[in-house]
């Protein structure tokens, strides 16, 4: 069962969407992220709780206003903190969820952007809803991870919350890839690309590619390549206990994204090593939260056709 989160100090990270370029509308945006940041921490100290700003954060925002707020990395906050709220879009929810995973920070996320498929609040409820969490009304779940590592000597892992991709990178022609499932090689094929995700992922790139939307809970991943060259190459779906190596076969030009965020060259004989990684995700929803609900909502999920028909359509004659 639940218990209410015992004073603590609780970490708000908050990312402006890049796509604003024009410079009054982006001032605008600051400028309202900065007082949604600090009614977020008036509304956590009034309720006993110490907030702090993430460093990254911080710089983004109007520095005179936050001057007042305690700033710390995320290193430190994952170390200190109790829990990590979250204002942002799913991107900026997908990277903090990756950096505080080592350090079973829990999370909420606020919805700023446009999806918000992650994001279970909205600033609009958050006054209501932040106390109810905060006093032990909330769902936990666990998000699995990957660990993703290149195929070389003392090579970094990265972590990937919804997904590794290798694709063709800026070149025209396809890459020749083939994938190999706990050491034993299972398939090749010429495509742009193939995407590994996770349950989290599988309603990102993958959905686009023609991938299967699985739930949450299932103890999967799934491998969908992009746009294959034979009619045959479909996305298969493994056990989340599997090893996936993807070696670059052939390729004039090849790259592994990890989340989109982490970029890595690949040469003609390169692989990488995809599996479960040790560290998971701690997610905290409201209790009424439901996944299917979410997909109905904001990915349309089982629309007909009607449904998704404008109301009032314009008549042309």
């Amino acid at each position: 069962m639940p218990q209410p989160l015992a004073p603590c100090q609780i970490a708000i990270a908050v990312r402006p969407s890049q796509r604003d370029g024009n410079r009054d509308a982006r001032r605008d945006v600051l400028r309202d992220l900065t007082e949604t940041v600090l009614a977020v921490a008036a509304l956590l100290r009034s309720l006993g709780y110490t907030p702090v700003l993430e460093e990254n954060s911080a710089l983004e925002l109007d520095a005179e206003i936050v001057a007042g707020l305690q700033i710390s990395t995320m290193a430190d906050i994952g170390q200190v903190s109790g829990l990590a709220i979250v204002l942002g879009g799913d991107g900026t929810f997908i990277s903090v969820a990756r950096q505080l995973a080592p350090y079973n920070v829990p999370i909420i996320g606020v919805n700023l952007g446009r999806l918000g498929f992650l994001t279970d609040l909205t600033l609009s409820n958050l006054t209501e809803s932040l106390p109810r969490l905060l006093a032990g009304e909330y769902r936990e779940e666990r998000r699995v991870l990957l660990s993703v590592v290149r195929s070389l000597a003392n090579a970094e892992q990265h972590l990937a919350v919804n997904d590794v991709v290798v694709n063709r990178g800026g070149a025209t022609s396809l890459v020749d890839l083939e994938i190999s499932l706990n050491d034993r090689f299972a398939y090749g094929f010429r495509a742009d690309g193939v995407i590994v995700a996770t349950p989290t992922g599988s309603t990102a790139y993958a959905l686009s590619a023609g991938g299967p939307i699985m739930a949450p809970f299932v103890n999967a991943f799934t491998i969908v390549p992009i746009a294959p060259h034979a009619l045959t190459n479909r996305p298969i779906v493994v056990a989340d206990d599997s090893v996936i190596r993807i070696t670059v076969a052939r390729a004039r030009e090849a790259l592994a994204s990890i989340d989109g965020h982490h970029v890595i060259a690949l040469t003609e004989g390169d692989s990488v090593e995809i599996k479960r990684a040790a560290d998971t995700v701690c997610l905290w929803h409201p209790l009424d939260y439901d996944y299917y609900h979410t997909l109905r909502e904001k990915l349309g999920w089982t629309e007909t056709p009607e449904g998704l028909a404008p109301r009032n359509p314009v008549s042309h004659r």
